[in-house]
């Protein structure tokens, strides 16, 4: 049984930085696409960033580009998400999720995190 925990959301001003954590417990997580998505309030959970099982490829959503990074480390099965120069239009739930396809679609990751809140104050 595969279980996400994200960690890392809080209250923060803008242009801060932030970095979300999310351990997989369970077997081969070397062999998942690990992706992050959020969520704002009243609005549908969108794409933020994706990497590869290796860690050698990863995409970003345009409006996070330059200002996220992704990384993993698969000897800790744990994913991160780094973010910088925050906008209050980053404030959402963030989750992430684990896949066998490098896909931006939701319908691609089988298994997701319960979500972090992140809070950008302006």
């Amino acid at each position: 049984q595969v279980q996400l925990v994200e960690s890392g959301g809080r209250l923060v001003q803008a242009g801060d930085s932030l970095r979300l954590s999310c351990l997989h417990s369970g077997r081969n997580f070397g062999a998942l696409t690990m992706g992050w998505f959020r969520q704002a309030a009243g609005k549908e959970r969108e794409f933020v960033s994706l990497i590869s099982e290796s860690g050698g490829s990863s995409l970003f959503a345009e409006d996070v580009e330059g200002r996220f990074t992704i990384s993993r480390d698969n000897i800790k099965n744990t994913v991160y998400l780094e973010m910088n120069r925050l906008k209050p239009e980053d404030t959402a739930v963030y989750y992430c999720a684990a896949g066998r396809k490098f896909s931006t679609s939701t319908s691609m990751y089988n298994y997701w995190g319960q979500g972090t809140q992140v809070t950008v104050a302006s």
